[in-house]
């Protein structure tokens, strides 16, 4: 089984030895202790995001669909380079998000949007 060396991961290394009882014990570490040092509380950060999203869309974004999203974007980010090991914790970190974020409650009902500027040219 392949190993990653978690010595060299905040160093902005690629991986060369880490299980996958060690990704989920970092991804855990990191969702719950660095990360929510760094920017506060998450649902109230995903909240945040989910709003600035659905306002530059156009349409309802929920905390869960950032954490989904943010998923996809750790895959998108392995088609170029599949041994960054940090993509890896981070699929790990954002999908227990999801899953904590889908499962606790139901999402809210979508704020009605703002009426959007109609005016002339500036």
């Amino acid at each position: 089984m392949a190993k990653w060396n978690l010595d060299k991961l905040n160093k902005g290394k690629t991986m060369t030895k880490y299980t996958r009882s060690e990704i989920l014990d970092t991804a855990k570490k990191l969702v719950n202790v660095e990360r929510a040092h760094d920017h506060g509380d998450m649902e109230d950060n995903f909240t945040t995001i989910a709003e600035y999203w659905g306002i530059h869309c156009g349409f309802h974004i929920s905390p869960t669909d950032v954490a989904v999203m943010m998923c996809l974007l750790k895959i998108a980010r392995q088609k170029t380079n599949p041994k960054n090991a940090e993509n890896y914790l981070d699929l790990a970190g954002y999908s227990s998000c999801a899953g904590e974020l889908s499962a606790d409650k139901p999402e809210p009902e979508p704020k009605p949007q703002a009426v959007k500027y109609q005016g002339g040219k500036t």
